[in-house]
């Protein structure tokens, strides 16, 4: 499913999910993309895990992008963590960190990547990381119940969950409504 397919929101991201097994969960990108997610009695990234894998990878993705016009990393690494409380406000993580420690190559462009990398991590901060600027904004999400059966197909077995093919768009001047 690619997001610019016609009719389609370009601002819309979304994934699938299914149950693979007791408190096992398969998500499904539409590029094809899996990612098991369990309770943490397996070894499966919880979903506060993966909480903290996005703002890590989003960060690190970003941060790709703006030093590496300057220079490749020699090294990187992240860490990403927070403290998982339960208080008035509910189950919630407090104080989310994310550690970068890369390392550039000697020279003019690794030079001009160093230079630049604590703008880098505030523009990341500020306003380029998706995943950090949605958890700091704090838009409310919605949770629902819904008949999905038509959109989404259940897998049988452990295979991956597949979204039916979209309707093609009509073509311009054609009347959707006539078969």
């Amino acid at each position: 499913m690619a997001e610019e397919q016609a009719g389609r929101d370009e601002t819309l991201r979304e994934i699938d999910m299914v149950r693979i097994g007791e408190k096992r969960y398969k998500a499904t990108n539409g590029r094809g993309g899996v990612l098991p997610i369990g309770s943490g009695e397996d070894p499966d990234f919880t979903p506060v895990e993966l909480l903290l894998a996005a703002l890590a990878g989003c960060g690190a993705i970003d941060l790709d992008f703006l030093t590496g016009k300057r220079a490749p990393f020699a090294s990187f690494a992240a860490h990403a963590s927070g403290h998982k409380v339960r208080d008035e406000g509910g189950n919630h993580l407090t104080g989310l960190t994310v550690t970068f420690d890369v390392t550039f190559p000697e020279g003019e462009g690794g030079d001009a990547a160093r230079d630049s990398l604590a703008r880098s991590v505030q523009q990341i901060q500020d306003r380029l990381c998706t995943v950090g600027r949605t958890v700091t904004l704090g838009d409310p999400v919605q949770y629902r119940t819904g008949d999905l059966s038509g959109d989404l197909l259940e897998p049988s077995d452990d295979s991956v969950a597949t979204r039916p093919a979209p309707a093609p768009a009509p073509a311009p001047g054609e009347d959707p409504a006539q078969p």
